[in-house]
């Protein structure tokens, strides 16, 4: 037992850790086990209680309950109380959760967690040249996420290892697994039969804590999938349609599981990809059934002995024969075309073949001015491969990419592969620059200098957002997303109206040739390069001797102070802080960029908040009446002087926070920061 506070908690252990079949969750953790023993005992307990089939999300979420006996469970209605088996942390989020970690006063996490540094990564000049920069701009932040998580036992992924998603997927999802992080593109682990939801920094700590989690009961989407992926359609055209269709508020609430006999032609990244994205449409999170695809990542990720005894639980991977869905979108992958989504949300989904029309019609430019490839969302060794097979077939005929384009492996494990297999030789010959393995443009941060502020322009990404302003800070661009191999090839044609389907480039002879469609091994033919050595370990001897030092002078880092307790009443006599029109997404409530390096600081990241919502009652950005004084002023000016009156604040929204799991987060930060009475 561990004293906090004036009560006494009991430090929870991950019931995965007391499994009897001895199989790691992960190599980094020996003495932690995969326990699907437990997780099927729970599982028949539900089933026999509702008395029904359940579906795969059902099972994975149900599973890990921590009263399934007692537990009341209504999809969309009651409020499930779960043990989730680990966390995640990005970096930028990471900070305030360990501060808030410090401040629980307990010795060490209770279930496996780990750290990953990308997100802090500017896209300037060059991968190894913009990570030895970050290095030394970061060396606070990272030096204090790097002694926290030796102290409290969380494991720390450094700069330049990769971005969180792909390094999950490479080395702790797998299927069965209930997996929760401080990132909303969390749900990419789906891609490996693992339910991965996007929290706040406080919810991650709660776990770490010991604290059962609370999720509201998701309803469940069913996506069907019939047909065979071939020719130029990939696995993100699946999510660019279902995000059409969706659009980025219909998953809200729910979590969206794949099935159908269409599954089978999709590579586990592949799926990974697909899930990531679910974030677009709001949804809590996206699961894939168990396969043999899965079997095969998992055994050429070093973890053949989990595909063993996830091939013994098979049944337990899947959904029930006979289970329902609260709603069901069927797509024949045979008919699905190659799409692109955008400008400005990613719901807005055109065929290629109706792209060009519709951007003149638009005005939108055509002219591509940058192209890029990777993030977290199309980073694979798959995703390089094929983006090669475009590059390759341009070289071979004389050309070059006539946009700038960029390439952002997803960790330091697919850098060193796709160089030693040489697609990074034939992505750098074609013209393009290959940028450190993080977030970078995909985060926002990029040190963009081809276009000035204020200048309207198009870029085509294999990103997952495309917000305004989201990936260079200039609300004229024009970002559109694709698939990795569609963005090569508009990067090569170097305008929006190309279609890589029926189009014809012009060879350096002048010969008019079309590019085949691409192919590519899914996992290399040869083991997995692991590159350098990037991880952490905390240390074996724990680290209750270390220290965790935090300047009071600092401006990245500010450690908390409590706050007052709760008088138990309601709120009442609230002033309206700001009604938002449209959306309000993350990036309105908390934009990232510029503004990553104060996520540890939370009264500078507080100077943020809300600055990029518009203002419903005079369509102004930043602007909002002082009820008090009827100055106009910005919103974070506006909530401090409401602090200072001692004045309760709220502000309403038109529509849904999604997409972005982290907007619990990131709202509980500033507002905390900023309103008298945090309730």
């Amino acid at each position: 037992t561990l004293a906090l506070g004036q009560g006494v908690r009991r430090l929870h252990v991950s019931a995965a850790f007391n499994a009897k079949a001895k199989v790691s969750m992960s190599r980094f953790e020996p003495s932690n086990f995969v326990n699907y023993e437990k997780l099927n005992e729970n599982v028949n307990i539900v089933r026999k209680r509702l008395n029904r089939p359940l579906t795969l999300s059902e099972k994975i979420v149900y599973g890990h309950l921590d009263d399934p006996v007692g537990q009341d469970i209504a999809r969309g209605r009651t409020y499930l109380r779960l043990r989730p088996d680990r966390v995640a942390m990005q970096d930028a989020t990471a900070q305030m959760a360990m501060l808030q970690f410090i401040s629980s006063g307990l010795p060490q996490v209770a279930v496996p967690s780990t750290i990953h540094c990308d997100h802090l990564i500017e896209a300037q000049i060059g991968g190894a040249k913009d990570l030895a920069r970050a290095k030394d701009i970061n060396a606070e932040v990272y030096n204090f996420l790097a002694s926290a998580g030796a102290k409290y036992g969380v494991g720390f992924w450094k700069p330049g290892s990769g971005i969180i998603h792909q390094i999950i997927l490479e080395n702790y999802a797998y299927p069965g697994v209930l997996l929760i992080g401080t990132d909303s593109h969390t749900p990419n682990g789906g891609g490996l039969g693992s339910i991965c939801i996007g929290v706040g920094g406080a919810d991650a700590v709660d776990v770490m804590a010991g604290i059962p989690w609370e999720l509201k009961c998701p309803n469940v989407i069913g996506v069907k999938l019939t047909g065979k992926l071939s020719g130029w359609t990939s696995p993100k055209d699946v999510i660019l349609k279902v995000a059409g269709i969706l659009t980025v508020k219909g998953g809200t609430g729910a979590i969206v599981e794949y099935h159908g006999p269409g599954v089978d032609s999709i590579s586990c990244t592949g799926m990974a990809t697909i899930c990531n994205m679910g974030a677009e449409i709001g949804a809590t999170t996206s699961v894939f059934p168990y396969n043999h695809r899965m079997k095969t990542y998992l055994e050429k990720t070093g973890r053949g002995d989990i595909a063993a005894l996830a091939d013994d639980y098979a049944d337990l991977l899947v959904p029930d024969v006979g289970c329902e869905y609260d709603s069901m979108v069927e797509i024949n992958l045979d008919e699905l075309k190659p799409h692109i989504n955008g400008p400005f949300t990613p719901d807005l989904a055109h065929p290629m073949a109706d792209i060009g029309a519709t951007a003149v019609k638009n005005g939108w430019p055509l002219e591509v001015k940058v192209g890029l490839i990777g993030s977290c969302t199309n980073s694979s060794y798959e995703d390089m491969g094929r983006s090669a097979s475009v590059a390759k077939q341009a070289l071979d005929k004389g050309l070059k990419c006539k946009a700038a384009f960029t390439i952002t492996p997803g960790s330091e494990q697919i850098r060193a592969t796709i160089e030693r297999d040489g697609y990074s030789k034939i992505l750098g010959d074609v013209g393009g620059m290959v940028l450190a393995n993080a977030c970078g443009p995909c985060i926002g941060q990029w040190d963009r200098r081809d276009v000035k502020k204020g200048e309207k322009n198009t870029i085509v990404t294999s990103y997952n957002r495309n917000f305004t302003a989201r990936n260079d800070a200039n609300p004229a661009t024009h970002a559109f997303v694709a698939s990795p191999e569609i963005v090569t090839a508009l990067a090569i044609a170097g305008t929006l109206d190309f279609n890589p389907e029926v189009d014809y480039l012009t060879a350096a002879n002048g010969e008019k040739f079309k590019l085949k469609p691409p192919s590519a091994d899914e996992l290399p033919k040869l083991d997995f390069d692991p590159g350098q050595d990037t991880y952490q370990h905390p240390p074996a001897e724990g680290g209750s001797k270390l220290r965790v030092d935090v300047s009071p002078t600092s401006t990245r880092l500010q450690l908390l102070e409590p706050f007052d307790k709760w008088a138990g009443g309601d709120l009442e006599d609230l002033q309206i802080l700001i009604k938002v029109k449209g959306k309000c997404t993350t990036d309105h409530i908390s934009a990232a960029g510029p503004w990553l390096k104060f996520r540890g600081h939370l009264d500078n990241i507080s100077n943020n908040m809300l600055i990029g919502a518009v203002n419903i009652e005079n369509d102004g950005v930043n602007k909002i009446k002082n009820q008090l004084t009827g100055d106009y002023g910005g919103v974070p000016d506006v909530a401090r002087h409401y602090k200072v009156s001692q004045r309760s604040v709220m502000g309403i929204q038109q529509r849904a926070c999604s997409p972005g799991a982290q907007a619990p987060g990131r709202k509980m930060h500033h507002c905390q920061e900023l309103c008298q009475d945090p309730r």
